[in-house]
C-alpha cells in the first residue's frame, strides 16, 4: 500500500535511505531533515513494514523534485518504486505544478515515467542547496531529468 508517511515511519525511512547513501547512490538524510520534510514523503507499507519511500519536494512555484526514491533489496523489481514515483507525479499534478525534476543514477527508470534528460545547467541554482552536503560536490555524476506536467 502506498500512503503518506507518518511520524512513526521516520526511523525506518532513514534506515532505508542510509542503505543506499552508504553505497554512494543517494544523499543521506538526518533524522532532523526527515522529520522536517515528513510531509514530502510517501512510503510503501506492507503489513507495517516499510518497503520503499519517495519524496516530492517543492522547490519553487512551478518546480518540485522527486527525491529519496528507495526500495528495499528484497522488494526490488516488483513495481514499488514506480508506484511511489507515480504517487509523487499525481500529487504534483493535483497541486498544479508545471515541472518535476530528479537527479538520478537510474535514468532508464525515470524515463519510463516520462522524464527526459536535461543539462544540469537548465535547473535553477536553488535546486543545488542539498548538493553542498554531497561528498561528490562539485563533480556530480548524476543525471538531471525533467518531467513537464
Amino acid at each position: 500500500m502506498i500512503r503518506k508517511a507518518q511520524i512513526a515511519d521516520v526511523k525506518d525511512i532513514q534506515k532505508l535511505l542510509m542503505t543506499f547513501a552508504n553505497r554512494g547512490d543517494m544523499l543521506s538524510r538526518s533524522l532532523s531533515e526527515l522529520y522536517e520534510s515528513l510531509r514530502d514523503f510517501y512510503v510503501a507499507d506492507e503489513g507495517g513494514v516499510i518497503l520503499g519511500a519517495a519524496a516530492l519536494h517543492i522547490v519553487w512555484d512551478d518546480l518540485a523534485e522527486v527525491r529519496s526514491v528507495a526500495v528495499t533489496e528484497d522488494a526490488g523489481r516488483k513495481g514499488i518504486g514506480s508506484q511511489l514515483v507515480q504517487a509523487c507525479i499525481l500529487e504534483a499534478q493535483q497541486i498544479k505544478l508545471k515541472r518535476i525534476f530528479c537527479l538520478t543514477y537510474k535514468p532508464d527508470f525515470f524515463a519510463k515515467h516520462g522524464f527526459r534528460l536535461v543539462d544540469k545547467a537548465e535547473l535553477p541554482h536553488k535546486v543545488w542547496g542539498d548538493c553542498i552536503k554531497c561528498p561528490k560536490f562539485p563533480d556530480c555524476d548524476e543525471n538531471a531529468m525533467i518531467l513537464d506536467l
